[in-house]
């Protein structure tokens, strides 16, 4: 059975839940405004098309960071997978890193593309331009 507080413990208590409740419902306006910048880098994804992989797999090719144009990015992409092709690429199965045209293209390991569908990444100057791989979920 709850026991009833008394005059000022109930008042210090009350007024302790109620700065409680504030403070999380601060907390959590706070993170719904992208406090952490998540928002703003998800809204600003850019969608180029798709190209191919190096082993021809289709292959989304994304500018998730800096203005790049699709144009220049699907090339890069391009350009990336032919090398790997004709064995450019240092490290056991080509992963890179090479370097095509000033960006520096990097593939990801096996356990990572198979979690995050990421194949590859290359960056210059801040950009990114992501290659992911659409996965689809087995029954």
């Amino acid at each position: 059975m709850a026991r009833r507080l008394a005059g000022p413990v109930r008042r210090r208590h009350l007024a302790t839940c109620g700065l409680a409740v504030m403070s999380l419902t601060v907390a959590i306006a706070a993170a719904g405004c992208g406090g952490n910048g998540s928002t703003a880098t998800a809204s600003s994804v850019v969608h180029c098309g798709t190209t191919e992989s190096a082993a021809n797999v289709p292959v989304s090719i994304d500018v998730v960071h800096g203005k790049v144009a699709c144009s220049e990015a699907l090339t890069i992409e391009r350009a990336y997978a032919e090398a790997i092709r004709k064995g450019e690429a240092p490290g056991n199965g080509g992963g890179g890193p090479v370097t095509v045209t000033g960006w520096i293209c990097q593939g990801y390991n096996a356990p990572q593309v198979v979690k995050t569908g990421k194949a590859s990444k290359c960056t210059k100057s801040g950009a990114e331009i992501l290659a992911i791989i659409k996965l689809s979920k087995s029954s």
